[in-house]
């Protein structure tokens, strides 16, 4: 198996490590992973491409790219530059520093990447693990995504949904529960949850020159979202597993808008 890694905490960020182990792992002894990350920090840019100007990408080492752009700047990075030749048979995205559960994944550069990977017809699937005060005690943050991760893809990729067609084509989201990896009680299929009352926001601030400058400010993140949802899941020890589609159509209103607008 030949697979093609990304993130949106940089190159450098310890959860691109975890996510190179887990595919490595999948891959195989005769499979390949290739790595193409940004050079910088992407968090919160969502599926952005840079469309108006041009990014550098520089070669690490072997198999191992970074570039000055998103997440999805990566994916198209490694898809039309780095293997041009030779197509991956899936993308990883992740593992994020932090959920991407709920709202969050409106935000989320490590679902921009999978997405763009589902919209170019490649298997994807974003990684995330949850953080909070079981995991500040950890040595590793991320052991519930280093554990658990390879045995979940594999089970996605033998028994998952996997769309055919161009259109709309399907991903996964996954989060880890911000508990130790002994915790963890299964995983859950999920519908991506809602915070409520939960926002991002800004906090002004003044350089000591003076000029005054805006902090975005995010909301709490241990907020409930209901069951069967990502965030329930996740704050019960579940890793959650939410299918995913690149259409933002509110099929479910529809009928209600043609009848109004008639």
């Amino acid at each position: 198996m030949r697979i093609l890694i990304t993130n949106d905490d940089g190159i450098n960020a310890p959860g691109l490590e975890v996510l190179l182990d887990i595919a490595t792992e999948l891959a195989g002894p005769s499979g390949e992973v290739w790595t193409v990350a940004p050079a910088f920090e992407q968090s919160g840019v969502g599926h952005c491409i840079s469309y108006t100007h041009p990014m550098m990408i520089a070669e690490l080492g072997p198999r191992r790219f970074a570039t000055e752009g998103s997440p999805a700047d990566c994916v198209l990075a490694g898809l039309y530059d780095v293997m041009p030749n030779a197509r991956p048979d899936l993308v990883l995205s992740g593992v994020n520093r932090g959920n991407n559960a709920g709202q969050n994944a409106l935000y989320s550069g490590t679902i921009g990447g999978a997405m763009e990977a589902a919209l170019q017809g490649i298997p994807a699937i974003a990684l995330s693990q949850f953080l909070g005060e079981r995991t500040q005690v950890l040595d590793d943050p991320f052991e519930g995504a280093r554990k658990h991760g390879a045995a979940l893809i594999r089970k996605l990729l033998d028994h998952g949904l996997w769309d055919t067609d161009d259109d709309y084509q399907l991903f996964y989201n996954i989060n880890f529960p911000p508990c130790a990896a002994a915790d963890v009680k299964g995983s859950q299929v999920v519908a991506q949850g809602w915070r409520p009352g939960t926002y991002f926001g800004v906090e002004p601030h003044h350089a000591p020159n003076g000029r005054r400058f805006l902090w975005i400010k995010g909301g709490a993140q241990q907020v409930d979202t209901g069951p069967g949802t990502d965030v329930n899941a996740n704050l019960n020890d579940y890793i959650s597993v939410t299918p995913m589609r690149a259409d933002l159509t509110a099929h479910d209103r529809l009928d209600e808008l043609k009848a109004r607008l008639s």
